[in-house]
């Protein structure tokens, strides 16, 4: 896997081009990596809910629930299934929308200058040793390609948007994450803003 760098995508993933995106601030360099959890009805995995929500296209007849969302316009970078499975849906150059109003150490606008990775999950549902594994290998690659994505640059959503957002939860592992991405000992177990 590696980022293209003429054109933001990743190669060795799948690829599901999502409209709702736009241009980063002219100068605006990626430096933060967001790690979320999404489930389309929730709670409940496969069907390619998320990818026709991600796109635009998500049926509100399907399900309850999906009559409240389908109007909402929001992406990510990249998503990744129960089985490890890499969907990227928006350019790494490109502004994803998937952070909403946020904040990390003082400055605003996560989404201007972050990478978004959701998971296929819930906030209390175990995340499988798969999707761990792919999440390590996405973000190695996303590091060589943007330097600034240091360990103390890697949060939940839940930190960026507290008191509105919650994942990826408790059920999310942070030292096993973090400690295979940079081969060190002794990361702390959360992310603080």
């Amino acid at each position: 896997m590696q980022i293209n760098e003429h054109d933001g995508w990743c190669s060795e993933v799948n690829h599901c081009p999502s409209p709702h995106h736009n241009d980063r601030p002219v100068g605006q360099a990626v430096s933060l990596l967001v790690i979320h959890n999404i489930s389309l009805p929730p709670g409940e995995f496969g069907g390619g809910h998320v990818q026709s929500f991600f796109q635009g296209h998500l049926d509100p007849t399907a399900h309850p629930y999906f009559a409240e969302i389908s109007p909402l316009k929001v992406s990510a970078h990249f998503l990744i299934e129960r089985d490890g499975v890499i969907t990227q849906f928006v350019s790494c150059f490109k502004r994803a929308w998937h952070a909403g109003r946020s904040r990390y150490a003082g400055r605003e606008e996560c989404n201007d200058y972050s990478i978004g990775i959701e998971l296929e999950g819930t906030d209390e549902l175990a995340y499988t040793a798969l999707q761990y594994d792919a999440l390590q290998a996405l973000t190695k690659v996303l590091q060589r390609a943007f330097p600034a994505i240091t360990l103390h640059r890697i949060t939940g959503h839940e930190f960026i948007a507290p008191g509105r957002k919650t994942d990826p939860g408790t059920a999310f592992d942070w030292q096993r994450y973090l400690c295979s991405v940079i081969d060190a000992p002794g990361v702390p177990s959360g992310r603080r803003v």
